[in-house]
């Protein structure tokens, strides 16, 4: 059974995100989000850290993006800084490469 068409499974935005403190694992970084973003549907797609920042690419879906925006940027720690509707571009923006 073939899946879904691109229409039907709606539009999303990429967010690029950072953190100012260093996260030991991608689990760890997905509950500080997790925390943040209680009531949207969301998912990290990339996930970089280094010494002092994390950095992140989150997908949700078109009519979620405000809510999610503002709840990140209520956060001291967390940080949005590139919204696109196409990962690459978020990827290129924040100079992140392509995982897997």
């Amino acid at each position: 059974m073939a899946g879904l068409g691109k229409a039907a499974r709606g539009k999303r935005r990429w967010i690029g995100i950072r953190i100012s403190k260093a996260t030991e694992s991608r689990k760890s970084c997905q509950t500080i989000l997790s925390n943040q973003l209680s009531g949207i549907d969301w998912k990290m797609f990339d996930y970089k850290s280094n010494k002092s920042d994390t950095f992140a690419i989150i997908r949700v879906r078109l009519e979620d993006c405000e809510e999610a925006i503002s709840s990140l940027n209520e956060s001291k720690l967390i940080e949005t800084q590139t919204i696109s509707g196409k990962i690459r571009l978020v990827r290129e923006q924040m100079g992140l490469k392509k995982t897997g």
